[in-house]
């Protein structure tokens, strides 16, 4: 396969019957959070909310939620392709046509959906399709993965105040995508909270610097 043709398959979701088959079981992760040390996986306290979002290298991408007050704990993993429990190396042919993603468990007593939107807006550039910065594949694009009606509602606003708000700084249209949330994969152990452990790491993010007018109070 030439360098073009590589390209071009990681720019495009792969088709059921030529997506790579992945494997019945999980792959194995961390047990607890390398920041606060609480379980990955749960059980989660009774009241907490979960949110799924991909936004580029989800290393940084996980860094931006596990600092946010209210956020109990984040774990990456892959999400929005066709082939069960994949591993890292085989997302990054893109031929699984996962998405890479962050998991945010939240309470929300303290921190709203809304907010957790605005945060997601604001990390990242959302104009790029299927590419963040440097990086390019489906594993980049950018996503919301909702668990409800009134979530894609909510989400949907909050794309369309930011895309007027970017128009008028002359961004392009956004290329983000809203779906019901798929199954999630945890990532392999070492990705987890990869910044925490290494502080000195690759983060590829950068946002427009356009705030997003939404979670804070104002009205999409």
């Amino acid at each position: 396969m030439n360098l073009f043709s590589s390209l071009a398959r990681k720019l495009r979701i792969p088709d059921p019957n030529e997506a790579l088959p992945g494997r019945a079981e999980a792959i194995r992760t961390a047990d607890r959070h390398f920041v606060s040390g609480r379980a990955l996986k749960g059980p989660y306290p009774d009241g907490m909310k979960s949110a799924l979002f991909g936004l580029g290298c989800f290393w940084g991408a996980e860094k931006a939620f596990w600092k946010l007050p209210g956020v109990y704990v984040t774990a990456v993993g892959y999400a929005g392709g066709v082939t069960p429990n994949p591993t890292y190396r085989e997302v990054c042919t893109g031929a699984t046509g996962h998405n890479e993603v962050v998991l945010v468990v939240y309470d929300p007593a303290k921190i709203s959906y809304g907010e957790l939107l605005k945060a997601f807006f604001e990390a990242h550039d959302p104009t790029q399709g299927m590419r963040q910065g440097n990086d390019v594949g489906t594993q980049y694009r950018s996503g919301i993965y909702v668990n409800s009606e009134a979530e894609r509602q909510e989400a949907e606003a909050a794309r369309a105040a930011y895309e007027v708000a970017l128009k008028a700084r002359r961004h392009g249209p956004i290329t983000t995508e809203i779906l019901d949330a798929p199954p999630f994969y945890f990532a392999e152990d070492y990705h987890q909270q990869y910044l925490a452990k290494n502080p000195g790491g690759y983060c590829g993010l950068g946002g427009t610097g356009v705030s997003c007018p939404v979670g804070v109070g104002v009205s999409a």
